[in-house]
């Protein structure tokens, strides 16, 4: 398998934290050229702090850090503090890292990157789009250096997590969202009708931590976390595991169905405000996303295992 030219953009976050563990574990498929932060699950002072509390864990200190922005491209920063913690990454121990964030900003970092790649990069966007979406609009050409961006985000059939129709990653800046899906880039969504289809657990969770290294029980014990806040027994048992799908898809595409569609963000405010409309009847010409639509949660757990084991 040749290793896939790789940077994270993230908002740690607990479902954040533990994708980024699965992309760590994952060197002989996954060239991380860099991880970069943006203000979302909690403030930007924390999610670089726990991106790279998250980097020491797995031992991937050659991965740089790099901070973005702290607020959205045009509304008001919103954060998802009730469902991550005061920390942001629940009742897992934080500390101050030992290796200091990598110097210069995470949009800048971005658009240097891709301009002077030699081979197509793909992005991995699990929390607002906001640093990948200004890096778009600083420099248009870079779009034809980014091989796919794979992101979390939005709802259909599921509804939302935020507000009746939209998911929290979009909620937080759609107009960022809209940049990336009018880009002209291939883009392959996964929302809450794929996500919610990716179930922590109990024993799934307790599976994982038996794997009994320092990854999978840091990853069990965010879960946990978890589990205490959003699992409903009349519903589903366990939480949904969101953002580690978008590296799973990566490492094994087998697990997940996608299917392509029309995605469009509502960025007028009002009650659907950060809604996606997802058409699945457009012509070809209208297509701009591949939008998943099946996720087998199982396999997803069963690659955490396996990977989180080696690391």
């Amino acid at each position: 398998m040749k290793r896939r030219k790789l940077i994270i953009d993230c908002d740690p976050g607990v479902d954040d934290a533990t994708a980024l563990l699965l992309a760590f574990a994952a060197p002989d498929a996954l060239d991380i050229l860099g991880v970069t932060v943006v203000a979302g699950n909690t403030g930007l002072v924390q999610t670089a702090r726990n991106a790279r509390i998250v980097r020491q864990i797995a031992g991937r200190a050659d991965v740089p850090v790099f901070a973005g922005c702290a607020r959205p491209m045009v509304r008001e920063a919103v954060d998802a503090g009730a469902f991550h913690g005061p920390s942001g990454l629940g009742t897992l121990a934080v500390f101050e890292p030992d290796a200091p964030l990598a110097e210069g900003h995470a949009v800048d970092f971005i658009v240097r990157t891709l301009r002077a790649a030699d081979e197509a990069v793909t992005l991995a966007v699990t929390g607002p789009a906001t640093n990948l979406a200004l890096a778009l609009v600083m420099d248009p050409a870079i779009a034809a250096k980014i091989d796919e961006i794979v992101m979390m985000g939005g709802a259909r059939s599921a509804g939302g997590n935020i507000t009746a129709s939209a998911e929290f990653n979009v909620f937080a800046d759609p107009h960022a969202a809209h940049v990336l899906l009018t880009a002209g880039c291939r883009v392959t969504m996964f929302g809450l009708d794929a996500t919610y289809q990716v179930l922590s657990s109990p024993e799934r969770v307790a599976a994982l931590e038996a794997v009994g290294t320092d990854a999978a029980r840091a990853s069990a014990e965010l879960m946990r976390f978890s589990n205490g806040i959003e699992a409903d027994p009349g519903r589903r048992a366990g939480a949904p595991l969101h953002d580690p799908c978008t590296i799973a898809w990566l490492l094994d595409p087998s697990l997940f169905i996608v299917s392509g569609a029309k995605v469009a963000v509502e960025t007028n405010g009002g009650l659907a405000f950060g809604h996606t409309a997802v058409e699945f009847r457009a012509g070809p010409r209208e297509v701009n996303a591949n939008w998943a639509v099946r996720a087998d949660g199982a396999g997803v757990f069963a690659l955490l295992n396996e990977r989180l084991g080696s690391l």
